[in-house]
């Protein structure tokens, strides 16, 4: 096991890496902007290492300085956690050749995952169902791109081949717009992502967004822990996710999550990752795969009473599963609500000083936040504070605990999003479970 585990992350998740390490009896080193040495998790690491400035690109995505903090500090390992370095292949594959653990798949792994031709490719043949698009990115001949989307059939979808987030992304209706918007797309995939490729998928009106969590070791190991929905979003960003996901069957599970499973052992995959699905009419279609840890993956160890973060790092010290797929057993029902630093409508971040921090209570409630009162939120990051979780026997009954646990939630000193997620749980719609990935977005015209 390792002694010492570097934490490449900030906010929740690092404070959560933080306290799993603990519980292993392994030491933690914390690295750090200048604008995040008030982090809970800096605070309570056994060291802690200023990596750069408050922007990003100077700190949290400086792979150098990252390397050269578990070098000083003579750490084991390290964790990236979600966003920043989490899926980028090269800082794996840096991880790997200064001698550490990178705790995540191997970096040849990550790179032909975090390839989503490559991706679809890989999942095809191991008989995971996707959709219908073209075969690899699309080519520079406007006459071949006409004649893939009329194969594909109106409307489609023009998506990043290296990214996601809706960035890179457009729907088109008519083939007289097609032209535009690859060029459109391109341009905007090159901008965020450093690759203008794209490639076409056939738009789906109103599917669900239904994601597998996978664990698998590197001794040919694999397992599903049931399904998340993740439906309720705005403008292809999370806001509500829960566990299992409304109307998919016992049956269904059990043969989307052998395909997964399968598809984990074909490529060789180690460690916690998450296979994301459009659901509709009673289909699956694999879109990409996360090969990370989730935002979200709380909602799935509350309904399997498994730690996720601590599989994650037992596989990347060599260990094999402690457990096969027949002792997965999954336990009522899970919400996760997405607390965010931002207006509830408008969605502007609010940066600022938390005065007052009240976490709710009572059974079945759990809070994932670094924040505290006096905590000065930077207006530098992701506006995400908290992730609020209720579980019940029932979905009925952890709805119920969620609108208490979101009325007994205080925040002051900044705006949240508290109000919205609260909407949220009274809506018709998400109480009989028949909300889509656009109905969020439908809802916000009315209630804004």
């Amino acid at each position: 096991m390792f002694n010492k585990i570097l934490i490449a992350n900030r906010g929740e998740i690092a404070l959560r890496i933080l306290r799993c390490c603990r519980e292993l009896g392994i030491k933690t080193v914390a690295v750090h902007s200048s604008a995040d040495r008030d982090l809970k998790h800096v605070k309570l690491a056994d060291e802690s290492v200023c990596i750069g400035p408050p922007p990003a690109s100077a700190s949290y995505l400086n792979m150098a300085a990252i390397i050269s903090a578990a070098e000083i500090t003579q750490a084991d390992a390290i964790h990236p956690g979600y966003g920043f370095l989490s899926e980028n292949a090269d800082f794996a594959e840096s991880v790997e050749k200064s001698g550490f653990v990178f705790i995540g798949p191997r970096s040849e792994t990550i790179r032909l995952m975090g390839g989503k031709t490559s991706a679809k490719a890989e999942m095809l043949a191991a008989g995971v169902p996707c959709v219908p698009g073209s075969e690899g990115v699309l080519p520079d001949d406007e006459t071949r791109c006409r004649e893939i989307a009329r194969r594909i059939g109106y409307p489609v979808l023009i998506k990043a081949a290296a990214g996601g987030g809706g960035r890179g992304m457009h729907v088109v209706h008519r083939e007289e717009d097609l032209v535009t918007a690859i060029g459109l797309a391109r341009t905007e995939a090159q901008a965020a992502f450093k690759d203008g490729s794209v490639f076409l998928e056939k738009y789906l009106e109103t599917p669900r967004h239904i994601e597998i969590q996978v664990l698998a070791d590197e001794h040919g190991n694999a397992v599903y822990l049931g399904e998340r929905d993740c439906s309720m979003q705005r403008r292809n960003q999370k806001v509500v996710e829960e566990a299992p996901a409304p109307g998919i069957s016992a049956a269904q599970r059990a043969e989307i999550g052998r395909l997964c499973t399968e598809a984990c052992k074909r490529i060789g995959y180690r460690g916690a990752g998450t296979m994301e699905f459009l659901y509709d009419r009673g289909q699956f279609y694999f879109i990409e795969m996360n090969t990370r840890i989730q935002v979200e993956h709380p909602v799935t160890e509350m309904i399997t009473g498994l730690d996720l973060i601590r599989a994650q790092i037992m596989v990347a010290a060599g260990e094999p599963l402690p457990y096969r797929q027949e002792d997965i057993v999954l336990r009522g029902h899970a919400i996760e609500c997405r607390i965010n630093a931002e207006d509830p409508y408008k969605f502007v971040p609010s940066p600022g000083v938390v005065t007052k921090w009240h976490a709710p209570g009572g059974p079945g409630i759990r809070m994932d936040s670094h924040v505290y009162a006096g905590y000065r939120v930077p207006p530098y990051y992701d506006s995400m504070i908290g992730k609020l979780i209720a579980w019940g026997l029932t979905r009925e009954s952890a709805i119920a605990r969620m609108r208490t646990a979101l009325s007994e939630t205080i925040v002051e000193g900044i705006k949240t999003n508290i109000p919205l997620q609260s909407r949220i749980l009274a809506d018709e719609g998400f109480c009989r479970g028949t909300h889509h990935i656009h109905y969020l977005g439908e809802r916000l015209a009315e209630w804004s």
